[in-house]
């Protein structure tokens, strides 16, 4: 691993702690009653050595602003708090893991806050038996980065490079990592490389190089990648969380927000320096990119890319919803799935009814463990005004058909965490804001939905613990939601016995195509074998699957509206 440059790196004599603060005219590191008088090196980074122990906290004074290190491992209290220095080889592995293959990954969407009503590390590492039972093989974590408050969903975070001390220390975070692995589950992280929160974003002050003032992000100022110091803050947050907490990977946050110059330059640097971490298990690097272009994916080292395109394809089939975004799905969401289930994307460059503009290119050529397919994601159910699941928009049985599509397909299929067992709370947005930035977040919150918020009922505060705690899972041990981890443990047994070897011996060809006003069928050829869905999302009274002897059903008769059945031929 190269040097890192960022925070506090220990050494035999005890610490060297950086920072980088190109425009300043001095640093100084406040450490308790010392004030130790950083040097300037030539790139625009202040370093200081002491001899400290583990446990002290620490300050940068940046001419004449104190803040925290932007690099802190630790925080002694809040994003405003102290520093503090951090051993991380203090831990004790229980795990000798070894990682999995990208293409047995079935990824399950946690957020620590509110997967369990502690919303804690420690509690969620207690449920990961249950994930395991019923076929789940990894975790992508909402982000746990450091950010304002008590409570949120991780993207406000100002201190990339430390664990949200509400959710426990670094150390819990390691034992959850630990068990996960216990149990055979990989664990991702995600990360939020695009931007900084809007409160307690000291390096606004310490580094306003760091930021692009030409460009601006939905969420905040942008970040300038042309600069190496900026590149290489992230490319260090990587592989701290990657070495010294043992992640598989990560999942990174709206990567086409990552722009501007010098940003396909850091993709590659990013990819590279997880390459030659050499950790004993592969490493796998998610990306949100909503452009869908496979540019990146074809960078070795970057693995997959969330796949909207298929959630919206379901999402409309099932809802009829039309608004924003889903508009031009709702025109033809079956058409629009079998073109999914056979090329992954649905947008690849070519005009569209209801879309302004051409996005994406063409994406076939990608193998299927290139797409994370999902049908409820945090992102579409805490979008909605009131956080409906999609249990609660449409048929019972047809979203647990599509469930089975989700699972049974050749697509990395990431789970939303309680849609296994049947989950009907809301998820809703919330974040820990108070004062005048509370209030603007609750005013734009009701603005942004004043159209089609329900007559009469005011969309959930996002700022008050109440919301907070009413997105909470509630763990219900019904026989409805038995009946649906038992459906997801038979999906996930099928995928496991033939879908994994299938994908792992690399796929020569795929087709889909219309069977009926509401009904497909889909095929893809591997080197080993093939495998063949039909999908029955409405047309009633139609025999929708033109082969025998399928391996897996849900419904699949003449007189059953929605049914899914799935056959798989080994070589």
């Amino acid at each position: 691993m190269a040097a890192r440059k960022w925070g506090p790196v220990q050494n035999d004599q005890g610490w060297t702690i950086s920072t980088w603060a190109p425009q300043a005219r001095s640093v100084t590191l406040l450490m308790g009653n010392d004030e130790i008088a950083c040097v300037r090196c030539s790139d625009g980074f202040w370093s200081a050595e002491t001899d400290a122990p583990v446990g002290a906290s620490y300050k940068f004074r940046v001419d004449e602003a104190i803040v925290p290190d932007p690099a802190s491992r630790l925080q002694q209290g809040d994003v405003h708090g102290a520093s503090v220095l951090f051993d991380h080889d203090r831990y004790r592995w229980k795990q000798n893991w070894h990682g999995r293959n990208w293409a047995e990954a079935v990824i399950y969407e946690l957020h620590v806050g509110t997967f369990t009503l502690q919303g804690n590390f420690a509690a969620a590492a207690a449920k990961l038996g249950d994930l395991a039972s019923i076929g789940i093989t990894a975790i992508e974590v909402m982000p746990v980065g450091q950010f304002p408050g008590t409570f949120g969903w991780g993207y406000d975070g100002v201190l990339p490079f430390a664990p949200h001390p509400a959710y426990g220390t670094p150390d819990d975070f390691k034992a959850f990592v630990d068990q996960a692995h216990g149990h055979g589950i990989m664990v991702l992280l995600d990360v939020v490389m695009n931007h900084f929160g809007p409160e307690g974003a000291y390096i606004h002050q310490s580094a306003p190089n760091f930021f692009d003032p030409d460009r601006h992000t939905p969420w905040g100022a942008a970040i300038d990648f042309s600069q190496e110091a900026v590149r290489q803050f992230w490319v260090e947050c990587a592989q701290m969380w990657l070495a010294d907490y043992h992640l598989d990977g990560l999942r990174l946050d709206a990567v086409h927000q990552i722009a501007g110059p010098g940003a396909e330059q850091f993709f590659d640097e990013l990819a590279e320096a997880v390459r030659i971490l050499d950790l004993g298990r592969p490493l796998h690097i998610v990306l949100e990119d909503e452009r869908n272009e496979p540019h990146l994916r074809e960078i070795e080292g970057l693995t997959a890319n969330w796949n909207d395109d298929f959630h919206h394809a379901v999402h409309t089939a099932l809802t009829g919803e039309d608004h924003d975004y889903y508009q031009n799905f709702a025109v033809d969401p079956i058409g629009d799935l079998v073109l999914a289930l056979k090329n992954g994307h649905i947008e690849e460059g070519q005009e569209r009814l209801g879309c302004k503009r051409r996005r994406g290119q063409p994406s076939r050529h990608l193998p299927p463990t290139a797409f994370v397919n999902a049908t409820q994601t945090h992102d579409q159910v805490g979008n909605r005004p009131y956080g409906e699941r999609l249990i609660t928009l449409a048929d019972e049985t047809a979203v647990e058909v599509a469930f089975a599509l989700l699972l049974v397909s050749p697509y990395i299929p990431m789970v939303f965490m309680g849609e296994e067992q049947g989950e009907s709370t809301p998820f809703q947005y919330f974040a820990d804001f108070d004062g005048e930035l509370g209030r603007l977040v609750r005013e734009g919150r009701a603005s942004e939905f004043a159209d089609i918020a329900l007559l009469g009922e005011a969309v959930p505060d996002p700022t008050s613990a109440a919301t907070f705690h009413s997105s909470k899972l509630s763990w219900s041990e019904t026989d409805r939601a038995k009946a649906w981890q038992e459906m997801t443990r038979r999906c996930l047994a099928f995928r496991s016995k033939y879908v994994v070897p299938l994908l792992k011996s690399g796929r020569i060809a795929s087709d889909a195509k219309r069977s009926g006003e509401k009904a497909l069928e889909a095929e893809w050829h591997f080197a080993k074998g093939s495998l063949r869905l039909g999908l029955n999302l409405g047309t009633v009274g139609q025999h929708t699957f033109s082969f025998q002897g399928a391996q897996f059903r849900i419904n699949a008769l003449d007189e059953d509206r929605y049914a899914l059945c799935a056959k798989a031929e080994m070589q």
